[in-house]
């Protein structure tokens, strides 16, 4: 029997839950936990860790998962590592929906780094403003270099940084809106994730407009594993003879 773990909290995410529902194969949506108010799915759904690759396994198992989507965000390499070393232990098919990442376009300013740490040595800390966009979960490198920050969190939360605005909204956004933002805080660099996706491109957009900087934080490498770019390609692993589906 098909029983499918769809390791979510994206956009591509909820698409894929609602094919996954649409065709009436049994199974269940994780997330992280992270989001107070994660976005209701058509999936039975799940909240919180597995307890690491050994943990993952043992859900695998005790739950006879045949198949596992994982739908995460490209830059949760710790939940797509645990994934692939959980899956490769007990045997489970897996494959990843993946969105595309960003390609510098015409105009765009690129400053192009391996990691948060590197994102925050590029920085030259004269005081101006900073759209610092990746999210709530690594902003310590940042800690003390004297700049004005500006956050947008999805939720109210705690941070570490000082001199700091934090705008709550949740997106998608547009382009006029980042622009006016922008232009309403002074921001002089954009620091952004390359998460790819429409949902936060806009932002990319609007810097281009500006003319401002981009420091562009490469995605972390990850082992070899099946990449695909939309929930289509996954029901088609799906049903494909080569799984016995």
């Amino acid at each position: 029997m098909t029983r499918i773990l769809l390791l979510g909290g994206t956009t591509e995410a909820g698409a894929m839950a609602s094919a996954l529902a649409a065709a009436g194969l049994q199974a269940v949506y994780s997330y992280a936990g992270r989001t107070a108010r994660p976005v209701k799915q058509p999936l039975p759904t799940r909240i919180g860790g597995f307890g690491g690759p050994e943990g993952l396994a043992g859900y695998l198992r005790t739950e006879r998962i045949s198949h596992v989507i994982d739908a995460t965000h490209p830059f949760a390499k710790g939940m797509s590592c645990n994934a692939i070393t959980a899956c490769a232990a007990t045997g489970t098919a897996l494959i990843a929906l993946e969105r595309p990442p960003w390609v510098s376009a015409p105009g765009d300013r690129w400053v192009r780094v391996s990691d948060y740490e590197a994102a925050a040595r590029v920085l030259p800390g004269d005081g101006s403003g900073v759209f610092l966009a990746i999210g709530r979960q690594n902003l310590q490198p940042f800690v003390g270099i004297n700049h004005i920050w500006m956050l947008r969190f999805a939720e109210v939360a705690a941070h570490p940084l000082r001199d700091a605005t934090l705008i709550v909204s949740r997106g998608p956004f547009t382009v006029a809106g980042d622009v006016a933002l922008m232009r309403r805080h002074d921001i002089a660099h954009v620091v952004a994730k390359n998460a790819g996706g429409q949902a936060a491109e806009a932002k990319i957009a609007a810097a281009r407009e500006l003319g401002l900087p981009v420091v562009m934080i490469d995605r972390p490498e990850l082992p070899p594993r099946r990449v695909v770019a939309t929930p289509a390609e996954v029901m088609v692993w799906l049903h494909g003879t080569d799984r016995g589906v």
